[in-house]
Parts: C-alpha cells; sequence; structure tokens
C-alpha cells in the first residue's frame, strides 16, 4: 500500500512539475522522486513497520536515503534511456507528437518505477528496517 501511494505522489509530482511548471522531465523526476521517498519513509515508520520507531529517526531516515540514493542513481539514467523510444513508440502507433512525448516520459517513468521499487523494497526490508520480525 505504501508503494502504491508513493508511485501515486510521484507520478502526481513529477507531472505536475513538468507539464504546469515546465521543469525539464530530468529535473522534475529527481524532484518526485524525493518527496516520494520522504512520503514512503513516513508511512512505512508509523505504519508498515511501527515497530522500528525504536531505531533513531535520523539513523533510520540515513539508512533509507542512502539506499533510495541509489534508487535514484539506477532510475534516472533508466529514464534517459527509455523516454525518447517510447515516445516514439508511441508515435508510431498515432499518438499526436506532444502527447506522444509525455506518454514515453510517463511510460519510462512506471518502468524505473518498477525496477527500482524491487531494489528499494528488499534493501530497506534487510538493512533499514532489518529489527523488524516477519509477520
Amino acid at each position: 500500500m505504501v508503494g502504491a501511494i508513493g508511485t501515486v505522489v510521484d507520478f502526481a509530482v513529477y507531472n505536475f512539475l513538468n507539464l504546469v511548471i515546465g521543469l525539464a522531465p530530468v529535473f522534475s523526476q529527481a524532484v518526485s522522486f524525493a518527496v516520494a521517498v520522504v512520503n514512503n519513509f513516513l508511512w512505512n515508520r508509523h505504519w508498515t513497520y511501527p515497530d522500528s520507531r525504536g531505531k533513531a529517526v535520523h539513523h533510520q531516515m540515513a539508512q533509507f536515503g542512502l539506499i533510495n540514493a541509489v534508487g535514484l542513481a539506477l532510475r534516472t539514467p533508466i529514464i534517459a534511456w527509455m523516454e525518447n523510444p517510447l515516445g516514439v513508440l508511441a508515435d508510431s502507433l498515432g499518438v499526436e507528437a506532444e502527447a506522444a512525448v509525455i506518454v514515453g516520459h510517463n511510460a519510462a517513468l512506471a518502468i524505473a518505477i518498477g525496477i527500482v521499487m524491487l531494489w528499494n523494497y528488499f534493501a530497506n526490508r534487510y538493512w533499514t528496517y532489518n529489527d523488524i520480525d516477519e509477520r
């Protein structure tokens, strides 16, 4: 559930910054990622893993942040590499050129989120939240 909420936050902030504010996609995705990371940290600490609150918040946030920094380093080149080909594909399927670019950006973001989500989940589960018993 936390991952789904984080994904919605990520897409919403990304599209707002990219389409409404006009920020470049590479910067929009970095900011949206950071906002989603903060969202996910807060929800994980207080809802998913409430028993983890025994760890100092600054220590846990540093672990979570480091893992997610690696996630951002994985995600950025994935998006940069995939957004143009996916936009071209959308264009070739008859999507209007401007809309094809938006489709390409969002499709690349979706793929990157899917890949990085696996890294973030397992790394956080077994390092940041390693003091929590499996249920």
